[in-house]
């Protein structure tokens, strides 16, 4: 009876023994740091917010797959807005990310691949374009593009189709707000591509006169219309970025170097903010064009509002608004005598009456005026320029620096100043440096006639863009140093790893390398041909030399649409027929 009741006793412990584990929680995924203290607005602490991320499926689905040397972990912190992150690690590889509500404990989020270490591919809404992540606004915009630049007494124009490729970015954008960057990032790049083809067919050839599908775009759209249209876009891009924007990290970036820059402070010491470690990546350039904001809006410490940011942007895209009207204003005033096509590029500026007679009087070259607009009016109605303002990044800076470089072409000082100023707030206008040493007459070396036309020019803009990269130099080369500087900006840049390009998605390194190859080969060619070029064709050339660098950066991203697009738009707006004659070179 004894040795019954034993054995009985003995299974009853065995089988709680097995029991007891299946009814238990399960235990979290080891913390090898340990867990953070709970904040005092959080209702649960970091080892129950790891406990019910172990319950994700995505996390259930990993654990099923590990192999019995594999080491899983995990890493819990808290954030400002109340929630635990936990990473999940992999043999020391970060594969999984599950955010958990610190109120509620439920989980919000849970990523793999590319968006566990990249919070721009999570497809967050409104973290950059806002309001123009809806459908509606967009398509609305993009209508209003088209339905401006059409010219529709004759449709099957090539030009027509450069538009629609254009709104193209518009279908890899929403694969982006979709968190799908694996399809979002391969899709730029056939656009990219056929850009770039088309820019080197309109530079190396110029536009055809006679209909083909060289000619430049003839909107039907009255002037009056576009006018009004470019009134009320703006009207609307500043109420916009006022009413419902956001500044990303790298409008933050230039307002605290602005602020680092009035304070007597160095820029590359490695002391930017923790929520922004790495906003020191840029050229000093980029820093001192945000000083007069932040001095009008000083910086309060801390990421708000920014109101600088804010101002900056709006500043950057008026000033490449108004170098666009002045390019087509200068463009006309090149008009060769004896065009084979006589027609304005518009219809009546206004209509008859007093205020068309006073415009005249402030504006009397109409024809300019005309091909001013357009240039506007293609800026301003793009979706892709407003998404910038939205975003309140720098990227319009550089498009204004190009747009100006281009209407003060004709002097090789201010030409190479205003590149200066550009390669040293971002290095993706460097390209653009044998092109615009050359001028419009390209480098000849055939004679000594030859080689003194060119050499007197080429001095001129090579001691203009030293002199004012020298300047620019002179901050970081006091404090830090160069060295430090080069650290800090070109190498952490040549050394980056994005997976916003199709280089950073594919072992693809052997065509990225013979791109760059193609790009420096392409850069030195349009130093010396075409022999003689018109202003279109220059700028034409300068876009495809910015879309070729566009083409292999390690990190890619629709803010930098408006790097080039000014010279685009003046290559696709206007025509041979609206710029230099033989007697009037451009040096």
């Amino acid at each position: 009876m004894i040795r019954a009741g034993t054995t009985l006793g003995a299974l009853l412990l065995a089988a709680l023994a097995l029991a007891g584990p299946a009814a238990a929680a399960p235990s979290p995924t080891p913390v090898p740091s340990g867990y953070p203290a709970t904040p005092e607005d959080y209702a649960i602490s970091a080892r129950e917010a790891v406990r019910v991320a172990d319950t994700d499926p995505k996390i259930v689905a990993r654990e099923a797959e590990l192999d019995r040397g594999d080491a899983f972990s995990a890493s819990v912190e808290a954030k400002p807005v109340r929630v635990w992150e936990v990473g999940y690690f992999l043999n020391g590889e970060k594969v999984n990310l599950v955010v958990v509500d610190g109120a509620t404990g439920a989980v919000t989020q849970s990523w793999t691949g590319a968006a566990v270490d990249w919070p721009m591919a999570r497809g967050k809404p409104g973290q950059f374009g806002h309001i123009l992540n809806s459908a509606w606004v967009w398509a609305a915009l993009a209508l209003v593009f088209v339905a401006g630049l059409l010219d529709f007494r004759r449709l099957r124009k090539w030009v027509h189709l450069d538009l629609l490729v254009l709104l193209g970015f518009g279908v890899s954008e929403a694969y982006f707000n979709a968190a799908e960057i694996g399809t979002s990032v391969p899709l730029v790049y056939p656009l990219l591509a056929y850009l770039l083809a088309r820019m080197l067919w309109i530079g190396f050839r110029g536009h055809g006169l006679d209909g083909t599908a060289g000619e430049g775009l003839r909107p039907s759209a009255p002037a009056w219309l576009l006018t009004a249209a470019i009134a009320a876009l703006i009207v609307l891009r500043l109420t916009a970025n006022l009413a419902d924007s956001g500044v990303i990290d790298v409008g933050y970036a230039g307002v605290i170097g602005a602020d680092k820059i009035t304070h007597a402070e160095p820029l590359y010491d490695d002391s930017f903010p923790e929520d922004n470690p790495t906003g020191d990546t840029y050229g000093p350039a980029n820093y001192f064009a945000y000083v007069p904001f932040e001095a009008a809006l000083p910086w309060s410490g801390s990421w708000d509002d920014l109101p600088a940011a804010h101002a900056a942007a709006i500043f950057f895209d008026l000033a490449t608004i108004a170098g666009l009207f002045a390019l087509g204003l200068a463009l006309a005033r090149r008009r060769r005598s004896a065009d084979p096509d006589p027609r304005p590029p518009l219809g009546p500026l206004l209509p008859d009456g007093r205020v068309r007679r006073r415009l005249s009087r402030w504006f009397p070259d109409r024809e300019g005026n005309a091909l001013g607009l357009v240039l506007v009016f293609a800026w301003v109605a793009y979706p892709f320029t407003a998404y910038a303002t939205q975003s309140n990044s720098n990227d319009e800076l550089i498009a204004a620096l190009v747009v100006w470089s281009l209407v003060l072409f004709a002097s090789p000082i201010a030409r190479g100043a205003l590149l200066a100023v550009a390669a040293a707030a971002k290095f993706a206008p460097l390209p653009l440096l044998p092109l615009f040493a050359a001028g419009g007459r390209g480098i000849r070396v055939r004679s000594a006639a030859d080689r003194r036309a060119s050499l007197r020019p080429l001095v001129r803009f090579g001691l203009a863009f030293a002199l004012f990269a020298a300047l620019l130099l002179a901050h970081p080369a006091v404090d830090p140093g160069l060295g430090r500087f080069w650290e800090r900006t070109v190498a952490s840049q040549l050394d980056r790893d994005s997976p916003f390009s199709i280089w950073g998605q594919a072992d693809l390194e052997w065509l990225q390398t013979a791109l760059k190859a193609a790009l420096a080969a392409l850069a030195a060619l349009v130093a010396f041909f075409p022999w003689r070029r018109t202003l279109i064709q220059i700028a034409a050339l300068a876009a495809a030399l910015v879309i070729g660098a566009e083409l292999v950066l390690e990190h890619w991203f629709y803010l930098y649409i408006p790097w080039f697009l000014g010279p685009l738009l003046v290559a696709l707006v206007a025509r041979d027929a609206d710029d230099v004659a033989a007697d009037t070179p451009i040096r």
